[in-house]
Order: C-alpha cells, then sequence, then structure tokens
C-alpha cells in the first residue's frame, strides 16, 4: 500500500533545459533578454493605450488587458528560472510550485478568454460597423473583461485543488522550467486516474468553447468581407483584424505543437523547450506584430517616447 506522504514533500527538482554548468550563463542571458523585452514591449502597449485618448477604443481596450496578462503570464515562470540559475539552484518548495501552477493556468486561460473577446469585437466592427459603438459600449467591454477573469479562476482553483490530493515520494524531479500541470501530476507516486479525466475534460472544453467562438466569428468576417465591392474596401476591412488573426494562430499553434510534443515524448526536455514558444516567445512578439502593423499605437509611442521610435 502507498504512503500518502503529500504533505510531507517540501520541495520539487526543476531540471530545467540542460544541466551543463557551462550553458547556464547562456540560458540566463537569452531568457532575462526575452522577458525585459516581454515586460517592455507590453508596458509600452499599455502606456500607449492609456494616454493616447484616439485609443480608448474596444480594441484598444482588449489589447491593454492582453498586454497586463502577457506580463503576468510570463512573470509567473522567467522569474523563478532565472533565480535558480544565478543561485545554482534546481529547488521550488512544494507551495510554490502548487501556487505557481495555479497562477500560470489561470492566466493562460485569461489569454484564451481575451482572444476570444477580441475575435467577438473585431466580428461587431467588422458586421455590424453601424451599431459597433453602440453594442461595444464601455459597459460591456468592462463586464467582458470581468467574465474573462472569472471564467478563469475556477480551472486554474480546481486544477491546483486536485494536485493538493497527490502522494508524492521524495526527491521529485520535474523535467520543466516551470511546475507544469500535467508534468507535476506525472511526478506522483498515487493514482492519477482523475487528475487525468479532469485535467483532459477542462482543457478540451476550454479549447473547444473559445476556439469555436473565434472560428465562428472569422467565418462571419470572412463573409462579410467577401460582400464588400472594392478591393481597397476588402483590404482596410482586412487589415483591421490581421494583428489579432497572427497573435491567434501564433498561441494556438505553439500550444498544440507543445501538447503533440509531450504526447509523443512524455517527461521529456523537448517539452519543456517546445513550452517556451507558447510561455515566452508569443508574449514577447504580441507587442511587435500590433505595433509595426498598427499606426495609431507607433503614432501613439512616438509622441510619448520624443519621437525615438
Amino acid at each position: 500500500m502507498k504512503s500518502r506522504n503529500s504533505t510531507q514533500i517540501s520541495e520539487f527538482i526543476l531540471l530545467g533545459f540542460s544541466e551543463d554548468p557551462e550553458l547556464q550563463p547562456l540560458i540566463f542571458g537569452v531568457f532575462l533578454s526575452m522577458y525585459l523585452v516581454t515586460v517592455l514591449g507590453n508596458l509600452l502597449i499599455i502606456l500607449a493605450t492609456i494616454s493616447d485618448s484616439n485609443l480608448h477604443t474596444p480594441m484598444y481596450f482588449f489589447l491593454s488587458n492582453l498586454s497586463f496578462v502577457d506580463i503576468c503570464f510570463t512573470s509567473t515562470t522567467i522569474p523563478k528560472m532565472l533565480v535558480n540559475i544565478q543561485t545554482q539552484s534546481k529547488a521550488i518548495t512544494y507551495t510554490g510550485c502548487i501556487t505557481q501552477m495555479f497562477f500560470f493556468i489561470h492566466f493562460a486561460g485569461l489569454d484564451i478568454f481575451l482572444l476570444t473577446v477580441m475575435a467577438y469585437d473585431r466580428y461587431v466592427a467588422i458586421c455590424h460597423p453601424l451599431h459597433y459603438t453602440v453594442i461595444m459600449n464601455h459597459g460591456l467591454c468592462v463586464l467582458l473583461v470581468l467574465m474573462c477573469w472569472t471564467l478563469s479562476f475556477p480551472n486554474a482553483l480546481l486544477q491546483s485543488l486536485m494536485v493538493l490530493r497527490l502522494s508524492f515520494c521524495t526527491n521529485v524531479e520535474i523535467p520543466h522550467f516551470f511546475c507544469e500541470l500535467n508534468q507535476v501530476v506525472h511526478c506522483a507516486c498515487s493514482d492519477t486516474f482523475l487528475n487525468d479525466i479532469v485535467i483532459y475534460f477542462s482543457s478540451l472544453l476550454l479549447a473547444c468553447c473559445t476556439f469555436t467562438g473565434i472560428l465562428y466569428s472569422y467565418c462571419r468576417i470572412v463573409s462579410s468581407i467577401r460582400a464588400i465591392s472594392s478591393v481597397q474596401g476588402r483590404y482596410k476591412a482586412f487589415s483591421t483584424c490581421a494583428s489579432h488573426l497572427s497573435v491567434v494562430s501564433l498561441f494556438y499553434g505553439t500550444s498544440l505543437g507543445v501538447y503533440l510534443s509531450s504526447a509523443v515524448t512524455p517527461n521529456s526536455h523537448s517539452t519543456a523547450t517546445a513550452s517556451v514558444m507558447y510561455t515566452v516567445v508569443t508574449p514577447m512578439l504580441n507587442p511587435f506584430i500590433y505595433s509595426l502593423r498598427n499606426k495609431d499605437i507607433k503614432r501613439a509611442l512616438r509622441r510619448h517616447l520624443g519621437g525615438q521610435l
């Protein structure tokens, strides 16, 4: 009979990307640079949308919230990894691991819900342009953002509580750079069948509902764009949602890639490497995708940064 010592375990060991000491300074430098670019880029988006009255619209309101969530999303994993490299330690406390897991799942869910809300915003703007300001009023925008926060919280809480019921042996090693839910569950000594059911069911429900909403919005958008007679009108309509579509493709594409890689090679360092794409690279690229294709944001940033951009 297996002993249930989940309350006695004090820490997990995060193996990270490589155990080679010579590679640690390089890994530290790369991820510190990526983290600083992510935080700075998203803070600039938030600054631009708050300070420029021309950007006080639903689209930029959702974008500023997405930028804030991306900062939080990246901050749940990278700082701890950098501290571990700097202190030459791979340990994370049991409480710290569960806390990191909760916030990671919470902010990942927020990202997905906000991208879905932004797809709905683009649908209203293109398919119902005359009623856009009436439909997407300030009250509805705030309500949609609050719904995103509210819907993401129960899933993160449930997944974290489900991990608390598991028993772990001593010296638990996780082949990842953070406490990824699936990796932690599979390190348990006790039966994880119920955890696996909850993980797969909640992931499937979350992914299917949000992706269906995004897909439906863009099907209607494409239908409306095709009805526009002029080529210039079609291009203008498509350009308003091109950035969002790029971010959605990047996020869902990298997430799917991580899922497939983990299914083929579970508990492998390759899964940690693949996870970098949606945990670090995607939040880092989002500000560039939106700013490089958006004249309003570039104009606002030039105005507030003294024309240096």
